[in-house]
């Protein structure tokens, strides 16, 4: 897969960011089923940011 192709994954630090909101409260949402579900690789979890701007898009949905 080519680096221009490649879907690009962000950390939970860059989407709490992205978002204006701390980490906890970002962990507090995931748990509350209100962002979209994230990549897990190994031990580490990052969010697809294609699928999360179409999110914000969207008007951050609850589903």
């Amino acid at each position: 897969m080519s680096t221009d192709t490649a879907p690009r994954l962000i950390t939970a630090g860059e989407l709490a960011e992205l978002m204006r909101v701390s980490e906890r409260t970002l962990w507090r949402l995931l748990s509350a089923g209100k962002l979209p579900e994230p990549v897990r690789i190994g031990r580490s979890t990052r969010w697809r940011l294609e699928e999360v701007a179409a999110w914000i898009e969207r008007g951050c949905p609850e589903d």
